[in-house]
């Protein structure tokens, strides 16, 4: 399984991620709804869960526009 955190997708923004968790409400809040998603697509392609395809992707499509919109706020 390959990693999704945001670490991990934006390692040159890794001291800014830590920074903005804890100086930004916005970019926190949607940074804990980005690692709840993530974490649920996990648990269904790793089998520890089971949900219709459907859901996958409508978890992933949720997880890649959180992605964007904190890295929209990461490169301001």
């Amino acid at each position: 399984m390959e990693k999704h955190d945001l670490h991990h997708e934006f390692p040159e923004f890794d001291a800014k991620i830590s920074e903005l968790k804890v100086a930004n409400a916005h970019f926190k809040k949607l940074s804990d709804e980005y690692d709840e998603v993530n974490h649920a697509v996990h648990r269904i392609e790793s089998g520890a869960e089971n949900a219709a395809d459907e859901v996958l992707t409508s978890f992933r499509k949720r997880r890649l526009h959180l992605k964007d919109e904190l890295y929209a706020m990461l490169t301001q």
